[in-house]
């Protein structure tokens, strides 16, 4: 009985298989079969067009009972996720965040891309082949001279399929070998010939991170137009060992290649537009401080938001324990002081979201010790003094963004509230939410919850808007900023 070869067949048709394969978690091969068992059973059609296939198949998820054998491949195929139709090529290096890479393939394929994976011959010391193909459902390569691979010029077929080539995790290695166009093996010879976009993901020792020579290299790669995602500072798989270095999480991987990916206009490219998102810490001792309950899951979501529109987006966060937004450039700081300074130097800009909680008292001396209890005497008394208005301070700035926004969190008088903040603050529209335990928006409330409930307040009225995830806020509230830029010129 004669075979198909994969790699034999048309273009068109290879394209379809990949992401069907994808979608529905099988090989290239297994779904070649499928596909043949339904042209055999008749549900192609007479013509068995390319362009029928697919309608074809979809259809039998809905016209065939759940034991018919296609139906199981086609039903999934219904829901095709952020990178449908994607095709990238994930090059793994020699590190032991390799691990990560497994679930960056899990990740990338729930969003209907295909995966296929070009693996060093370090990045197979930590994790294997079987397991990287399992998951891809598509044949690992590792050899530049394989026989089978490389008789049709391998290398620069794989290099020109994909719509994108990820370097998860790049080692301090593969980077030395693209900045100085080394091309001794399958991934540098692969990252060389290609004509498509390139994200890495570095991961090494802090050590090797912060050498002049790795500095060096990273620094030629971005002018060369590579892109990179991380690295995260923390705790290294080194003994003791920590600092900047860490691969970014397939997440955040993720989201940054959704983004390079994504051909959608962005009506806020060329804009810049400040954020401030979270809460902030205003010291009492070396131990206490005064704080508040905001986790910065809706500022965080409105900079991911106006990024995706295309904006250079400036975060200013306090305090949280959530991811930095993927393409976002965040500055981090601890106090009302230091957000308002932060804040300041990001002048000018073209408009200005303030969503953090800042606290509106600190202490009039902060105490060198911690303050210890005393027996027989009751608490000290702390003395406050105003925090600085980091809102009012650039609403009314000489350097005013054309766009202020401002956020007020109330639990009580809501729009009586966010009024005479419009008005006190040089605000252009304040968004206002409930943040009182009866405000009955999620199960636990808009702080540090997931969902919320706003209204728009301006000078000519109010605008109620549903209840909605806080990624649904940021989304629409980022379309809101937008359309309003259109008739604003800084």
């Amino acid at each position: 009985m004669a075979s198909i070869t994969i790699r034999n067949l048309d273009d068109e048709v290879k394209d379809l298989l990949r992401r069907l394969a994808a979608e529905n978690d099988r090989s290239m091969e297994e779904q070649a079969r499928v596909m043949i068992r339904a042209a055999v059973e008749g549900q192609l059609g007479p013509s068995g067009r390319i362009d029928r296939i697919e309608e074809t198949l979809r259809e039998l998820a809905v016209a065939r009972s759940p034991a018919a054998p296609v139906v199981a491949v086609v039903s999934k195929t219904l829901s095709r996720g952020s990178l449908s139709g994607k095709r990238i090529l994930l090059i793994i290096g020699g590190g032991i965040a390799a691990y990560k890479a497994l679930d960056l393939i899990r990740r990338l394929r729930e969003r209907g891309a295909a995966v296929r994976v070009v693996m060093t011959s370090a990045a197979q010391e930590f994790v294997t082949t079987l397991s990287v193909g399992a998951l891809s459902a598509d044949h690992v390569f590792t050899e530049l001279f394989d026989r089978n691979d490389e008789h049709d010029v391998g290398h620069i077929r794989l290099s020109r399929e994909a719509d994108l080539l990820v370097v998860a995790p790049a080692t301090a290695d593969l980077m030395a070998k693209l900045a100085n166009g080394h091309a001794s093996d399958l991934a540098s010879t692969v990252l060389l010939a290609t004509d498509k976009k390139v994200l890495l993901a570095p991961a090494m020792n802090p050590k090797m991170w912060s050498h002049a020579a790795t500095r060096r290299n990273r620094a030629t790669l971005a002018k060369d137009g590579i892109a990179f995602v991380g690295p995260a500072k923390g705790e290294m798989a080194e003994s003791n060992e920590a600092g900047e270095g860490r691969m970014a999480e397939p997440l955040e991987i993720v989201a940054v290649i959704e983004a390079m990916l994504d051909s959608k206009p962005r009506p806020l490219s060329g804009r810049r537009i400040i954020v401030t998102s979270g809460p902030t810490h205003e010291p009492i001792d070396p131990v206490r401080y005064i704080a508040n309950r905001s986790s910065g899951k809706q500022g965080h979501a409105i900079a991911a938001a106006l990024a995706t529109l295309g904006a250079d987006v400036q975060l200013v966060s306090g305090p949280v324990s959530i991811a930095d937004p993927a393409g976002v450039a965040t500055t981090h700081v601890e106090t009302a002081s230091e957000m308002k300074a932060a804040v300041e130097s990001l002048l000018p800009a073209d408009a200005a979201v303030f969503v953090a909680a800042v606290a509106d008292w600190r202490t009039a001396n902060l105490a060198g010790e911690k303050i210890k209890k005393v027996a027989g005497e009751g608490p000290p008394a702390l003395q406050m003094v105003e925090n600085p208005d980091v809102l009012a301070g650039v609403g009314h700035h000489r350097k005013r963004p054309g766009l202020v926004v401002g956020f007020a969190a109330e639990t009580q008088d809501l729009i009586a509230n966010a009024e005479a903040k419009l008005k006190k603050k040089g605000a252009d529209f304040i968004v206002a939410n409930d943040v009182s335990h009866e405000s009955g928006v999620g199960p636990t409330g808009v702080m540090g919850g997931d969902r919320n409930k706003v209204r728009i307040v301006s000078k000519s009225g109010v605008e109620e808007w549903p209840e909605m995830t806080k990624d649904e806020v940021a989304a629409r509230l980022a379309a809101l900023i937008a359309e309003r830029l259109k008739t604003i010129v800084v």
